[in-house]
């Protein structure tokens, strides 16, 4: 295969992947129609058609999927052994790419890997920042981070955090003039802010847990978000109840700013978790990362 076949393959993967050019191309650091001509070039060489294109989608077509199948797994091979040649540098060097919600990016991953980095000038660290359940394969990361009961079978964890409970809050600028809500079914009545999760139907029922009782309330409410700090922006500015961790809100009830409820029902989590495929070949550069995670401060 010649040089121009093998990165107008490699092209093609990245476009099957994202199913999108324009995701595609800015993976790729190229321009959409750059990578559209590429695409072109390529089935007319094969005398293939190897995507099916509409208006609103890219999707392989049978030759392309049968492209995907056959040659995907020798292009994620030789990265893999590319990557093994960093065991014979003198320090841990390459990119360990990294997906994690927002409040685990700020309250872990920052404190413990921005002191790391500068000792190792090779490492290089990428976070994606995503509030889903993000699927670390096919996302192309080496690692993900959850909490300790989200994370799927096959999948090795390793615990980066103590155990986090949850609390649900309020300013007292809401709170005042309105009942305190003394059971979780009077939370149908407050104004609550919500959160809504990519890869979930519908928007982020409430965990809560009282004893051997466990409770997912469905709240209403005139905010969404699908990232933890702006919950608790809107929170203090009074828009309604917000459910969040109590590391978060703590400096904030403490202050008066806002007022705990329902306080019996707050459930707590297995804290989060470094988690990455049990077969994954270990580079010196991620096992520095996964220590730093497991064991700094």
């Amino acid at each position: 295969m010649s040089g121009d076949n093998i990165s107008d393959v490699r092209a093609f993967l990245e476009v099957a992947r994202e199913r999108s050019f324009t995701r595609a191309a800015t993976q790729l650091g190229v321009s959409q129609s750059a990578l559209s001509h590429t695409i072109r070039a390529l089935e007319a060489r094969l005398g293939l058609r190897l995507l099916t294109r509409t208006t609103r989608s890219v999707a392989p077509a049978e030759a392309g999927e049968r492209l995907i199948q056959r040659v995907a797994p020798r292009f994620e091979a030789i990265a893999e052994e590319l990557a093994s040649f960093e065991e014979l540098r003198d320090e841990p060097a390459g990119t360990v790419r990294i997906t994690a919600p927002d409040f685990a990016a700020n309250t872990i991953i920052w404190p413990k890997l921005s002191n790391l980095q500068p000792k190792y000038p090779q490492l290089k660290i990428e976070v994606a920042i995503e509030p889903g359940l993000t699927d670390i394969v096919s996302g192309r990361f080496d690692a993900g981070v959850r909490f300790g009961d989200q994370i799927s079978r096959g999948m090795t964890a390793v615990r980066i955090s103590p155990d986090i409970r949850m609390v649900i809050v309020g300013a007292p600028s809401y709170l005042g003039g309105r009942p305190l809500p003394t059971s979780p079914s009077d939370l149908t009545g407050h104004e609550c802010i919500m959160m809504r999760f990519p890869m979930r139907s519908g928007l982020y029922a409430w965990e809560l847990r009282k004893g051997k009782r466990n409770l997912h309330v469905r709240v209403r409410g005139p905010w969404t978000f699908n990232s933890i700090y702006p919950v608790i922006d809107a929170a203090l500015a009074g828009f309604g109840l917000a459910y969040m961790p109590e590391e978060l809100a703590l400096s904030h009830i403490q202050s008066g700013r806002l007022q705990t409820v329902l306080k019996d029902w707050s459930p707590t989590f297995p804290g989060f978790h470094l988690f990455f495929a049990s077969q994954r070949r270990s580079s010196p550069a991620f096992s520095l990362v996964v220590e730093a995670l497991r064991y700094g401060r």
